[in-house]
C-alpha cells in the first residue's frame, strides 16, 4: 500500500483539518470536533437546513458540498463507514433556525439508522425534520423494488436542488416536495476498472482481472451486475446509458442534466471521451443536455472507474440546478 498520510488512523482527522485549513472562509467545525462540518454562517435565519452524512473516502462527497446554496452542515464517518448518530443530533440542531432541517443522504442501512435516531433525539428540542434518501444506483436493485438502490453520486444532484430551494426560503414541505422529484427522476450506472484500498485496512477491496471491467460495481466496491471484457469507450458509454434509458422513458424535447463523475484515478480526459459519446446519443434521441457535470464528484479512494447519471428536468428542477451555489468543491459558474 502506497499512500501519502501519516498513520492511518489519523487519516479521517487529517483530511478533515487540512480542508478546514484551505477553507476556513466558507466553512468550520462545529464544537472543534472534526466529525462535524458546518457553513461558516450556519444556521441562517428563516431557511430550511440541509445536512448530510457518510463515511469519509468519497470527497467531494459528503463534506465537499457544505457551503452557499447547498448543504448547511455534514456528518463525517470513518471510511466507508457510517457517522454517529450523536454527531448527527448534534449537526441537526445547530443547522436549524426554526424552518426544520432536511437529512438528505444516500441509503445505506448503518447512516439511515442513525439518523433516525438523531431526528428522535432533536424532536425533544421541537426540532422538525424530514428524511430523504439517495437511491439513484440502477445496477443495485431492479425498477420493481427501486427503494433499496444505494445511492451514488446522483446525490450531488438532491444537494444542489435542496440547497437551491432552501436559499430560495422555501418551506420545509415544499423543500422536501422539489427534492424528491429529483430523486426520482435521476438515475446512475457505474463501472469499476481496479479496487481501492481503505487505509487502516491496507490491502485491496476487491479483485479485477486487468483485461476485465464489471458493470454496476457499488463505490463501496460493491458486487455489481455483470463483469465484461474490456472494450471501447463507446461500447461503455453505450451499455451504461442503454441501463439508464430502459427506465428513464426519455423523449425528444426532454431536458436532462449529466453527470459524468471519476472514481477517483480515472483521468478527466477519459470521463470527457465518455461524454462524448453519451452526448450522441442522446442528441440523436432529440434530447438536451443542461449544464453538463464532468469531474470527480462521488469518488471512491483510488478506484479506477466512473459512474454516469442522467438527471431527467422540468423547468422548476432546471431553475433551481442553475441556482447559484458555491462550496469548496462546488460552483456552477462553470456548467
Amino acid at each position: 500500500m502506497k499512500k501519502i498520510m501519516n498513520d492511518p488512523k489519523d487519516f479521517v482527522k487529517e483530511e478533515v483539518e487540512g480542508i478546514i485549513a484551505a477553507y476556513g472562509d466558507k466553512i468550520s467545525l462545529l464544537n472543534d470536533d472534526f466529525r462535524m462540518v458546518i457553513r461558516k454562517d450556519a444556521p441562517v435565519k428563516g431557511k430550511v437546513g440541509i445536512v448530510t452524512g457518510g463515511g469519509s473516502g468519497h470527497l467531494p462527497l459528503f463534506l465537499g458540498y457544505v457551503g452557499e446554496g447547498m448543504l448547511d452542515g455534514c456528518a463525517v464517518g470513518n471510511v466507508f463507514a457510517s457517522p454517529a448518530s450523536s454527531k448527527m443530533a448534534d449537526l441537526i440542531r445547530a443547522c436549524d433556525a426554526g424552518a426544520g432541517v432536511l437529512c438528505l443522504f444516500g441509503n445505506y442501512g448503518g447512516d439511515l439508522l442513525n439518523f433516525k435516531m438523531a431526528c428522535e433525539d432533536v424532536e425533544f428540542d421541537d426540532i422538525k425534520t424530514e428524511i430523504l434518501l439517495g437511491a439513484d444506483d440502477v445496477a443495485s436493485s431492479p425498477a420493481e423494488t427501486k427503494e433499496k438502490r444505494r445511492g451514488v453520486a446522483g446525490i450531488v444532484y438532491a444537494y444542489k436542488i435542496a440547497g437551491a430551494a432552501a436559499d430560495k426560503m422555501m418551506s420545509l414541505d415544499e423543500v422536501v416536495r422539489v427534492t424528491k422529484k429529483a430523486l426520482e427522476n435521476m438515475y446512475t450506472m457505474g463501472i469499476a476498472l481496479s479496487p481501492c484500498i481503505v487505509p487502516e485496512v491496507g490491502k485491496p477491496t476487491f479483485h479485477i482481472e486487468e483485461d476485465e471491467l464489471e458493470f454496476g460495481m457499488g463505490i463501496h466496491g460493491e458486487k455489481g451486475i455483470e463483469v465484461k471484457k474490456f472494450t471501447t469507450a463507446d461500447e461503455i458509454a453505450t451499455n451504461m446509458l442503454d441501463k439508464i434509458l430502459e427506465e428513464a422513458d426519455l423523449k425528444s424535447g426532454d431536458e436532462v442534466s449529466v453527470m459524468i463523475n471519476g472514481l477517483g484515478a480515472t483521468p478527466t480526459e477519459e470521463q470527457f471521451i465518455l461524454f462524448r459519446k453519451v452526448s450522441q446519443i442522446l442528441k440523436d434521441k432529440g434530447v438536451q443536455i443542461v449544464m453538463p457535470h464532468i469531474g470527480e464528484y462521488a469518488t471512491s479512494m483510488e478506484m479506477a472507474g466512473l459512474s454516469l447519471t442522467v438527471l431527467k428536468l422540468d423547468e422548476e428542477l432546471k431553475d433551481l440546478l442553475r441556482y447559484p451555489a458555491s462550496t469548496p468543491f462546488y460552483t456552477n459558474s462553470n456548467k
